[in-house]
This record gives C-alpha cells, sequence and structure tokens, in this order.
C-alpha cells in the first residue's frame, strides 16, 4: 500500500519537476560507483574481464540495493511519515518521463535557435552514437529514437520493477540500466568487461520492453494512428541487435508513421541496422514532440495499470 502510495506520488512529482538541477542524483553517485570500480576489477581480473564484469554487476547491484533500502530503513525507524517520504522521493528519482522530454527537446531547440552543429551536439547528449556528420534529419531521428526507446527503459521499466519490488527494487534497476549504458557497449575496450551488464539489462528489459510497445501502440490511438503503430510493431518489433529496443521503436514509428533505425557510426565504426517503420515522409522537427506525447500517454497507461489498479484493488480488498 505505502509502495504503490508513494509510486504515485513519486510519478505526479517527476511530471512536475524532473531530475532537479540543484540535487545530487543517484544514478549520478552510481556512474562515479561504476567508474571507480572498473579500473581494479580490470587490474584484479586481466585476463578474465567477463569475469571483471559480472563482479561489477553484483558489486554495483549490492551496493544501490544496500544503501538504499539501509536509508530508508533508517527513515522508517525515525518515524513511519520519513519512512514515505523517502520512498516518495526514490520513486520520483528513478522515474525520467519530464526530463526525457526536457533534454530531447533541447535538441529542436538548438536547430531552431542555432546551427545543425548546435543540433548535432544536443543530440549528442542523449545518444551514444557518432553525431559530427549526421544530417539535419539525422538528428532528429535520433533525437525520437532515445524518446521511444527511453520510454521504456526510463519510464516503464522502473515504474514496473517499483511496483513490484518497491523503490529498492526499482533503484536496483536502474544500477543495471546505468551499467548498461556506460559499459555495455560492442567495442574493443568494453566487448567483454562489459558483457554481464548488457546480458542482466537486456533479462531486466525484456518483459517491459514488450509491454512498453503494446502500451504505446493503445496510447497510439490518442491522436496518433494507433491501426499502423500495431502493424508496424508486429512487424519491426524484432529489427534490432538488442531484443528490447525496438518494441517501443516500432511502435512509435508506425504511430508517427515515419523510419528510424538503420545504419549508424559508433566510436568510428559503422553498424549495420535494419530499418523500422515505413519511410512515409521525412521526420521533422514536430516528431520529436510527438513522440514526447506518445511517450506520456503510454507512461499514464503503465501508470493505471501497474499502480492505480492495484491501489484500488487493495482499498476494495480492506475497505478503505
Amino acid at each position: 500500500m505505502n509502495h504503490l502510495t508513494a509510486l504515485l506520488l513519486g510519478f505526479c512529482i517527476d511530471l512536475l519537476l524532473g531530475d532537479p538541477r540543484w540535487l545530487y542524483h543517484p544514478v549520478q553517485a552510481i556512474g562515479a560507483l561504476i567508474s571507480h570500480l572498473e579500473p581494479p576489477l580490470r587490474r584484479a581480473f586481466p585476463r578474465r574481464l567477463r569475469l571483471a564484469g559480472a563482479v561489477l554487476v553484483i558489486a554495483v547491484v549490492a551496493i544501490t540495493g544496500i544503501v538504499t533500502g539501509g536509508l530508508l530503513f533508517l527513515l522508517h525507524w525515525l518515524h513511519p511519515v520519513a519512512g514515505f517520504v523517502g520512498e516518495t522521493i526514490v520513486c520520483w528519482l528513478i522515474l525520467a518521463t519530464k526530463s526525457l522530454r526536457t533534454e530531447s527537446m533541447k535538441v529542436v531547440k538548438a536547430l531552431e535557435t542555432g546551427t545543425l552543429d548546435d543540433g548535432r551536439k544536443a543530440v549528442s547528449m542523449i545518444v551514444g552514437r557518432d553525431t559530427e556528420h549526421l544530417s539535419e534529419e539525422e538528428v532528429l531521428k535520433a533525437a525520437v529514437e532515445t524518446v521511444a526507446e527511453n520510454a521504456s527503459d526510463g519510464i516503464l521499466a522502473p515504474l514496473l520493477f517499483a511496483a513490484v519490488l518497491g523503490p529498492v527494487g526499482g533503484m536496483c534497476y536502474k544500477a543495471v540500466n546505468t551499467m548498461d549504458s556506460m559499459v555495455g557497449y560492442k567495442n574493443d575496450r568494453y566487448l567483454d568487461f562489459g558483457r554481464a551488464a548488457a546480458k542482466v539489462d537486456d533479462v531486466l528489459n525484456f518483459l517491459p520492453a514488450r509491454i512498453s510497445g503494446f502500451l504505446m501502440c493503445l496510447a497510439a490511438y490518442c491522436g496518433f494512428d494507433g491501426k499502423n503503430a500495431f502493424r508496424i510493431f508486429f512487424r519491426d518489433r524484432k529489427n534490432h541487435a538488442s531484443p528490447n529496443s525496438a518494441h517501443t521503436e516500432a511502435a512509435c514509428a508506425g504511430a508517427l508513421g515515419i523510419q528510424l533505425g538503420g545504419t549508424h557510426d559508433y566510436f568510428g565504426k559503422p553498424v549495420v541496422k535494419p530499418t523500422i517503420g515505413d519511410d512515409l515522409r521525412p521526420v521533422c522537427r514536430g516528431d520529436v514532440a510527438a513522440a514526447n506525447r506518445l511517450a506520456l500517454l503510454t507512461a499514464i497507461l503503465a501508470l493505471l495499470l501497474f499502480d492505480l489498479l492495484p491501489l484500488l484493488a487493495v482499498w476494495r480488498l480492506f475497505g478503505w
């Protein structure tokens, strides 16, 4: 009951405030922990980097869980209200609904008020691909893909884990997701060391990605092309090297009537990827805002499914 109520309030606070610049975000702390653990683990297992990466995953998740759980336990011990407030804050900080919109719309603003290079620089802050030579359409496409993918990684998945496992479970999910974004690359440096983080992230996102894609197709009926969203979702949801990334991208591409995916450069090397969606028209600046509206609608459906309906069931069961 407390977990679900805290999650509901955390979701609302995230919609209003996003990620506060004045507050040291837990993901920053997790990122710093990963950066500090990587060198000694590499030295400890110089010829067994996959083992080093596995130890990293265990250590980071364990430390994240112990610290988060310990702080919440202390707050609950001090006073139940303090514990509830702590849970609400944790739920707020693991969600990224508003910050996803804020950061992606900076790309559009950079293109509108500056140059193409400004747009490339802005999109480089939210994507992992090389951006130096992207055209304006490719910059916008990268922003839309980020919004679509993070509708699952940054909103629905932590929402699901927090609803099922509480705020500590949600924060541990964020730890795994952060590791994947930092070391889960298939390049010379991280192919072995980041393998465990990438695989665990794939496992944790397997169900959320599929639920996200389906809910996004349903959300597309609210002002978008829901029928085409479902068509592209079922056709192209596996058009990605990752088992999870294309589900929401396919739903978004179908809903907006655009084409995503394709070959991109990573660390100076081209990575061939299949396309997602039909090339009916060029991606335009308005598509970034449209993708964010679609992500918000998907988040609201997820909140209803994972939080509000269980809360109502609890209230009805216990006569509250």
